[in-house]
């Protein structure tokens, strides 16, 4: 598969061929579903706790005697139907994430980079790399490219003057190489990957 290669001033930098086994695939919904749910469930914090019976403050003597009352038979107020009581079955610090074997997820990254150049949502970039950390001056060429919402990913390292003038605009994230995943590719509307980053990305999947 053969793509324009651009500059950031929307100038025509030549082309690049694009290996199919890693662009060219058929995307499968179930297998981009299950990495989206392995990452999201991954990164949940599973720091929400309750406090059950045995752990809330209050006295444990019997709220009134066992017979004789006419109501029901009670202990101590801490049970979880009364105000203040325990939460039954409440939630406690755990972890929420789930298996997924290695080669799936490896199978995922390929069907999401091969889902943007299927839509023809994918632009390849000479270079992400400005002269000054300028938000405005950024803002104006990513219009022109006509990428108001894409995730742009760069080689080993971004440049610090790239990152700084991409950071405030909305809709548009940049990532290196090494952090490219499945949720930020189909998060976002387009996918722009630099010359250096497909290079990373062929040399990974061999």
């Amino acid at each position: 598969m053969k793509v324009d290669v651009k500059t950031l001033d929307a100038k025509k930098a030549g082309s690049v061929e694009l290996d199919d086994s890693i662009f060219g695939l058929e995307p499968r919904a179930d297998i981009l579903h299950r990495m989206v749910r392995y990452q999201l469930a991954k990164r949940q914090a599973g720091t929400h706790s309750a406090k059950g019976r045995s752990e809330v403050a209050g006295t444990g003597a019997k709220m009134y005697r066992q017979k004789g009352t006419g109501r029901a038979r009670h202990g101590d107020k801490k049970a979880p139907q009364f105000r203040g009581g325990g939460k039954a079955f409440g939630p406690k610090p755990r972890s929420h994430a789930i298996d997924l074997p290695k080669k799936i997820r490896a199978l995922a990254m390929r069907h999401a980079l091969s889902s943007k150049a299927r839509a023809e949502a994918l632009m390849v970039l000479d270079r992400a790399e400005v002269e000054a950390p300028k938000t405005k001056e950024l803002h104006t060429k990513l219009e022109k490219l006509g990428l108001a919402n894409a995730l742009i990913v760069a080689g080993q390292d971004v440049q610090d003057e790239f990152a700084k003038a991409a950071r405030n605009i909305p809709n548009i994230d940049v990532l290196p190489v090494q952090g490219l995943n499945v949720y930020d590719i189909l998060r976002r509307d387009n996918l722009v990957l630099t010359k250096d980053a497909i290079a990373a990305l062929e040399a990974r999947f061999k």
